[in-house]
């Protein structure tokens, strides 16, 4: 989920007067479908924690990846073992990353880090220290041709001083800064070498054991400079018009495994979909994993803008999900200006204070589509390392509201 929040108790009472405002797990349906009143009829927990472990497994799930293309090809072929047929639907867009470069001399690791806008690649050299502030004079005599400059910050832009030792004959450089901390910096235009940057603590002592001794580096720079995202769509043969779209996202963001932000949404959606297919509601459905959410709900918004008027106009609605694998309380947010049907138990609200907004209802919802967003809220371990691990009675538990509720709004 994108990071954003706002406070829901002052929105509360306004919110439950919405026919959609919020689903706690003690949800009432009006009327339900005899397919969901048999509990065997909904996928097994195992099925859904084989689900989230398949996508965890693979690392963090960074749109734009090689790891994030995985993911997408596992939901391809998990649909269409289901029995939908399915669509990549493929977007690219600016988007600078550092995938997890290294820097190492004479096989000694540095903290070494990336300056925006820098290039890609993988090189070892020669080190060789350029004097003063790495001028173009201050090259003649250094035998940097075919070798790895490291130079001080300062006295020019971070661009000029790449361009000077690359014109020079370097074939990457290291910035080191004029403090002993790192520094965050940019290129302003398109260097011919790789760059990275080191701190003044490191840099300053490895910069004077250079000027005397032969030392070996190994820059290892691994950036992305446009992400190539992948939406997987699915639905059954012949639906080109869906009534409702269920989906969430299967991206997550760098360093995170991102189990409950957000495999546990796609492996509800993955289920519900299972669950469905050999069922008349699958007629109206398109199921969708949108990719890069994490970057600013890229996939959801590229949807919904290639997709006509006509196509949104006869939508009776969005339904998506996202973190729903922690936290019992299940909380429901929506706009869907259909007749109510849910009846909401505040108590079940754990924490009524907290509310995660932005995700991918958000675009559908700018074009006047209904949306219903399902979510449990906040909890500690969000984009970090530590999003390993779900509870998988919340995911069936979500699942089994969830499914009464679409064939609500299908029977609308």
């Amino acid at each position: 989920m994108s990071r954003a929040t706002s406070n829901f108790k002052s929105n509360l009472k306004t919110c439950l007067r919405r026919p959609f405002a919020r689903l706690g797990l003690s949800i009432l349906v009006v009327a339900a479908i005899a397919l969901f009143s048999n509990s065997a009829a909904i996928s097994s927990q195992g099925d859904l924690l084989t689900d989230v472990q398949a996508l965890v497994g693979l690392g963090a799930r960074v749109a734009g990846t090689a790891t994030a293309e995985k993911a997408s090809q596992y939901l391809v072929n998990a649909y269409r073992k289901a029995g939908y047929e399915t669509e990549i639907q493929t977007l690219t867009y600016p988007k600078f990353r550092d995938l997890g470069s290294t820097l190492a001399v004479d096989d000694r690791p540095l903290d070494g880090w990336v300056y925006h806008g820098t290039i890609a690649g993988q090189v070892t050299g020669r080190l060789v220290a350029i004097p003063n502030d790495g001028q173009p004079q201050d090259y003649a005599g250094t035998a940097v041709k075919g070798a790895i400059a490291i130079a001080r910050r300062g006295g020019m832009t971070f661009s000029e001083k790449v361009k000077y030792a690359a014109e020079a004959g370097a074939i990457a450089i290291i910035i080191v800064n004029n403090e002993p901390k790192n520094v965050r910096g940019s290129l302003t235009s398109s260097p011919a070498i790789p760059v990275l940057g080191l701190s003044g603590a490191e840099g300053e002592p490895l910069m004077a054991r250079a000027r005397t001794a032969s030392l070996t580096a190994k820059l290892n720079v691994n950036t992305q400079k446009n992400a190539l995202a992948r939406n997987v769509i699915a639905h059954l043969p012949g639906v080109n018009q869906p009534s409702l779209i269920v989906g969430g996202h299967y991206d997550s963001v760098v360093g995170s495994p991102g189990a409950n932000d957000n495999a546990s949404g796609t492996a509800v959606v993955l289920a519900i979909a299972r669950q469905l297919s050999g069922s008349p509601l699958a007629q109206q459905l398109w199921f969708i994993a949108f990719d890069g959410e994490e970057d600013g709900l890229k996939g959801s918004q590229a949807f919904v803008e290639r997709s006509s008027p006509q196509f949104l106009a006869k939508l009776k609605g969005m339904v998506n999900f996202d973190m729903v694998g922690v936290n019992d309380a299940l909380q429901g947010e929506g706009s869907l200006s259909l007749k109510p049907f849910t009846t909401v138990d505040e108590t079940m609200m754990k924490n009524p204070a907290l509310r995660l907004g932005s995700s991918d209802h958000a675009p559908f919802k700018s074009q006047n589509v209904p949306t219903l967003f399902f979510n449990r809220g906040y909890e500690p371990n969000y984009h970090t390392p530590n999003d390993t691990a779900i509870v998988p009675r919340l995911l069936r538990e979500t699942q089994e509201t969830a499914l009464k509720a679409i064939a609500q709004i299908l029977k609308q």
